[in-house]
């Protein structure tokens, strides 16, 4: 409660002072319109010059001072830069008060005196509180965008000094002194000119209505005192003209710019046209002075090393940009040519560099291109999510970079595609080859990860890098096909010898099965996980029977309630089976749907439509085909034609429509090299045709 109170206290005592600076502002305001009127329409007469002319005039200065300095008070976030700014207007204001006091009444007052030392004390600050404030509107500010600023600003300020300083210049006759400080009020001016330019340019050039009123503020500061130095170098200065209101005028709107409420942070406006407009004009306008000064009419120092320090700048902005251009095309390159998730090369950068390989190799100093396929990696994705998926395909891709290092670099394809491009230099292929897949290689509870792979040496396989390519992956789906036997297959062959142990015959209507699921997933354009998934499942969706007796295995006749009960057990008891081993996990989910029907009808869980797996309707079609097709201790076997006709009388009711399409498509196009042939004479233990029994 006592920070919250405090808290408080400070916002009311904020909004007390808020509200007396206005009062005094106000006040001021109505101060310098009374000293306006005074010098414009003689209002008061010239009884009271003094009055309007010492008093009035030093009191608005003061008090226009003040004001600000009671605003920043009240503004957290801009009050330094309003503090010092009000400080510089407080030191312009006391130069005035001390030149009233001190010299005013002198035939010969000293020049310089202790009041320029306080007039010109105002530049520094102003400049600090300008810069602070620029900082505090335009955060993430370029080194590039405050070149734009200066190089235009330091283009006018040169400008400016070749039209305005000019004629102090001539008409000054007096010391260094007298001249340095004649020049000190100008030069002021524009520099802090200069960073009003840096900051409008920030804005994009349309500024908010606190740099324009800032600039109003310069621009009538900068007239005044270029008036007055060059009517004091003519010797036609009169005190209590016209010329006299500008500076108080150039003081209040100085101190309404920093009134308005502040603006939320910005991000600098420098893209499009105007990254070049900006510098643009600042350089043209350097070069056109440069230019003049080269002719019959000369140029003051002070405007030409201006101008030349704005071409200075813009060769520094020039090379900024340069700089700038070449990291950015080096950035693009880098993720044109990289892939994303693993960081290494991608097929783009794979084939510049297989470009180069084909032109350095030879027979004394071969190149090894490897291309990887990962075996198991969809199942994995489909267990673990896509994020694991993304995971793992980093870590065996950083895997393998580590492996090939010394040797070359390694690359991602895409999806689960990787290659190496290596510089055997004296080191076996075979050893490259077998580091290569252990670092590809990665298993744990549910999953096992390895590669297939295909290698070419380069000039000897491939004389070009769309040859070379074509027939590493060639090879390497050979491999894929016929790769060595794994845990997986090691597995699968126990459990299919003990099932033939059992029940031979039981083994050709699971081959048969398999292989006709093999032509019909490749039909369907399954990837080759999902095929060889699919297979598996083919090979051992009857797994279960091996706990299913004899007795009603063998039996001749139609099963019983109880006996058709206990017969649709075998899926589930093929699922616990296969379970056991996590690297079956997946085969083991197609085998528990492995009968379920389109309609909802089969068994273990009624699953209807896409609930069912694909890979279990392409089984159960399958099994079906085969079961028609074979002689069994029931039924005589039926030709193809009249297997396919009762499955397409049955598609959408018990077998997906699509997959009966494409198995027919498959049986009456069948290509031996595709997959392997199988005898439609042969006679499986049990059928699933549900038209002669439903198991």
């Amino acid at each position: 409660m006592g920070i919250i109170g405090t808290s408080a206290a400070t916002d009311r005592n904020s909004t007390t002072l808020s509200r007396a600076a206005g009062c005094w502002f106000a006040l001021v305001a109505l101060a310098f319109l009374a000293y306006t009127a005074h010098i414009a329409f003689g209002i008061g007469g010239r009884a009271s010059d003094d009055f309007f002319d010492d008093g009035l005039y030093n009191a608005v200065m003061l008090g226009g001072a003040l004001a600000l300095i009671m605003r920043a008070a009240t503004r957290r976030g801009d009050r330094t830069p309003l503090l010092l700014i009000g400080l510089g207007l407080l030191t312009w204001a006391l130069g005035e008060l001390t030149y009233t006091l001190f010299y005013a009444n002198m035939a010969h007052p000293p020049y310089p005196s202790v009041a320029d030392g306080l007039w010109l004390a105002f530049y520094p600050l102003c400049y600090a509180g300008l810069g602070l404030l620029i900082r505090r509107r335009f955060r993430g500010v370029s080194g590039a965008a405050w070149l734009d600023g200066l190089v235009a600003g330091l283009g006018f300020a040169a400008v400016a000094a070749g039209l305005l300083l000019e004629p102090i210049l001539a008409h000054t006759g007096a010391g260094v002194a007298e001249v340095a400080t004649n020049l000190a009020y100008p030069v002021g001016d524009l520099l802090l000119f200069l960073v009003l330019v840096t900051a409008i340019g920030l804005s994009g050039w349309r500024p908010e209505a606190m740099w324009a009123l800032i600039a109003i503020s310069l621009l009538v500061s900068v007239a005044a005192d270029t008036l007055y130095l060059f009517q004091v170098a003519e010797g036609t200065y009169r005190e209590g003209t016209w010329l006299e209101p500008l500076w108080p005028l150039s003081s209040l709107l100085l101190v309404l710019a920093l009134w308005l409420p502040a603006h939320p942070l910005s991000r600098p406006r420098v893209d499009g046209w105007r990254t070049l407009a900006v510098p643009g004009v600042g350089v043209l306008a350097a070069v056109i002075l440069l230019f003049v000064d080269h002719g019959a009419t000369r140029v003051n120092d002070p405007a030409r090393y201006l101008a030349l320090a704005t071409l200075a700048l813009a060769v520094m902005r020039i090379s900024l940009a340069f700089r700038r251009s070449r990291r950015s095309q080096q950035v693009s390159r880098v993720q044109a040519t990289t892939d994303s998730l693993t960081g290494l090369g991608n097929r783009r950068i794979l084939a510049e560099d297989l470009d180069e390989a084909i032109e350095l190799a030879s027979e004394r100093d071969p190149r090894l291109l490897m291309m990887f396929d990962l075996n198991g990696f969809k199942q994995y994705n489909d267990s673990f999510g896509h994020p694991a998926g993304d995971s793992l395909l980093a870590r065996l891709g950083q895997n393998l970079d580590a492996a090939v290092a010394p040797h070359g670099r390694a690359y991602r394809m895409g999806g689960d595609e990787f290659c190496a491009l290596l510089r055997p230099a004296g080191t076996p292929p075979d050893a490259l080859e077998a580091a290569a897949c252990v670092a590809l290689g990665e298993s744990g509870h549910g999953f096992e990860i390895d590669a297939a792979y295909g290698s070419v040496m380069l000039p000897f396989d491939a004389g070009s890098a769309s040859s070379a390519l074509q027939l590493v992956d060639r090879r390497l789906y050979r491999n894929k096909e016929g790769r060595p036997v794994g845990v997986k297959r090691q597995l699968r062959g126990v459990l299919l010898q003990v099932l033939g142990e059992r029940e031979p015959a039981l083994l050709d209507h699971l081959d048969g099965v398999a292989a006709l699921a093999l032509s019909v997933g490749r039909q369907l354009q399954l990837d080759p996980e999902d095929v060889d998934v699919l297979v598996r499942a083919a090979e051992m969706h009857d797994i279960g029977k091996m706990a299913i007796p004899e007795t009603i295995l063998d039996k001749p006749g139609p099963l019983d309630a109880e006996e058709r009960k206990f017969m649709r057990r075998h899926t589930i008891l093929g699922e616990r089976i296969l379970s056991a081993a996590p690297a079956l996990v997946p085969v083991a989910r197609l085998v528990r749907s492995s009968h379920e029907r389109w309609d909802g009808g089969g068994y273990p869980d009624g699953l209807a439509g896409t609930d069912i797996p694909l890979g279990s309707r392409i089984i159960c079609a399958c099994d079906a085909y085969d079961a028609i097709v074979s002689t069994r201790p029931y039924s005589a076997s039926c030709s193809s034609a009249a297997a396919l006709a009762e499955l397409a009388e049955l598609a959408g009711s018990q077998f997906d429509s699509d997959v009966v399409h494409a198995l027919t498509h498959v049986v009456r196009n069948r290509e031996h090299d595709a997959a392997p042939t199988f005898d439609e004479t042969e006679r499986p233990a049990e059928p699933t045709r549900s038209a002669v029994r439903p198991a």
